[in-house]
């Protein structure tokens, strides 16, 4: 069974996916990024990365296989472990597993893992069918060093002005006088007009103001709106921390009371399974992260037994 591919199917979906008893590979959003060296920019992405310390079954792979390979539950955590034993006597052997569209892992001298993801797996859905951009450099900044390095080495030479040229310069001084005194006198008039604007601007709204005192308002009475109820859709609860599966019914109800008398408030009924078990769980929620972190405060604490249930 090539168990990397189920890996690498769920990582798209979840930020951690376990092996039992190897380890959990772990995603994390990475914004996107443009290399100034190369001229490339990179798209949004997953970090990939292993965890050899979260070991704990919790039901999400091993679901995953069961229903992909369409065999019972205990089957699939049976084929999960035989393929754990076969990795884990490479990596005893000092030989590289091979993990495709994953990576490559290894044991260090002081039998630590080493991981070396794939670079060439994007497990960012909302950047589907985005890849890394090469852009060409930039030339005018090449071009603008060297105008001023040929500005540097040119000498400027001034040729003297003839004086024959002085006449129409005087005209061209008259010119420009008689235009600048326009448009002062243009401005000047403008600015009288803008306050001849303001001040009956202003007696506008001192009428306007008078009127509105003077005005008698009959109805007094405040309208009442009628109240509205809004329904707000809560996210589904689908991760739910299993304490037991009873044939009988009766049975699921007396572990229910037991783990409520214990303080587990949320204790309930999940359905029955298709074998026929009524399925019980300590609580329910609907962030991935939070049943994981519930799962170990309960294999710590209640029962080694426990594990994560993903409903549709």
């Amino acid at each position: 069974m090539r168990l990397e591919k189920y890996i690498s199917d769920l990582l798209y979906r979840y930020q951690c996916v376990t092996v039992p008893g190897f380890g959990s590979f772990l995603t994390q959003n990475q914004s996107a990024a443009v290399d100034t060296n190369t001229n490339t920019f990179y798209p949004p992405t997953k970090l990939l990365s292993f965890n050899a310390q979260l070991k704990s079954n919790d039901g999400l792979l091993t679901k995953y296989v069961s229903e992909a390979e369409d065999i019972s539950y205990e089957i699939a955590a049976h084929q999960i472990e035989e393929v754990v034993l076969r990795w884990k006597k490479s990596l005893n052997n000092k030989e590289k597993i091979n993990l495709k569209n994953i990576g490559d892992l290894t044991l260090s001298e002081d039998s630590k893992f080493i991981f070396d993801p794939v670079d060439n797996i994007n497990y960012l859905t909302s950047s589907f069918g985005l890849s890394s951009m090469v852009t060409p450099t930039i030339t005018r900044e090449v071009l603008k060093q060297e105008v001023e390095a040929l500005e540097e080495n040119t000498p400027i030479l001034f040729t003297p002005e003839k004086r024959a040229r002085r006449s129409y310069l005087k005209y061209a001084a008259i010119f420009l006088l008689a235009i600048s005194s326009g448009a002062v006198g243009y401005q000047m008039l403008n600015k009288q007009q803008v306050k001849n604007y303001q001040v009956v601007e202003q007696e506008a709204q001192k009428e306007v103001q008078k009127n509105i005192q003077e005005a008698t308002f009959f109805d007094t009475t405040p309208i009442e709106m009628p109240s509205i109820t809004l329904d707000l859709a809560k996210e589904p609860l689908k991760y739910h921390i299993v304490a037991g599966a009873f044939r009988v019914e009766t049975n699921a109800d007396k572990r229910i009371k037991q783990l409520q008398a214990k303080g587990y408030k949320s204790a309930d009924k999940i359905g029955v399974n298709k074998y026929g078990l009524h399925q019980v769980s300590y609580a329910s929620f609907a962030e991935v992260n939070e049943a994981l972190q519930f799962l170990r405060e309960i294999k710590t604490k209640e029962s080694s037994e426990a594990w994560l249930l993903v409903s549709e």
